[in-house]
């Protein structure tokens, strides 16, 4: 997580420096640093072997429910409906922030949330669980 805060804040600052509307350059540096930061996000979901989480493959996701409802596993599809409901909201949460307010202001929302992600891991790192025990 740490790497990927870094790489938010990479993008974030390309964009702050080049402000709107983001050269064709920039925008290709922040893509870069962002797909790198979510493809070091799905290594380690995809490592961690979480239950009905893809986080970048929505599809995945979708043929998930279609394949789960016949058997009637209301668990695993309330799970994987969650997962693109949420998916959905921060979509149309980030796209009115870059169309309504700018480019940086998704980033920096991204790059404050991540933030409070970390300290929480952090945190929860220094404490010892029950089963630890």
């Amino acid at each position: 997580m740490g790497a990927e805060f870094v790489l938010l804040v990479l993008a974030l600052t390309i964009a702050l420096l080049v402000g709107a509307p983001v050269p064709a350059t920039a925008a290709d540096a922040i893509a870069a640093s962002l797909a790198i930061a979510l493809g070091l996000q799905n290594s380690v979901v995809r490592r961690l072997a979480v239950p009905d989480l893809t986080t970048t493959v929505l599809t995945m996701t979708l043929t998930g429910i279609a394949a789960d409802v016949p058997e009637g596993d209301r668990a695993v599809v309330g799970r994987r409906i969650l997962a693109v409901v949420t998916m959905v909201a921060g979509a149309v949460c980030g796209a009115l922030l870059v169309l309504r307010v700018s480019p940086s202001a998704a980033l920096g929302l991204a790059v404050v949330l991540l933030a409070v992600v970390l300290l929480a891991i952090t945190l929860a790192a220094r404490t010892s669980a029950d089963w630890q025990a």
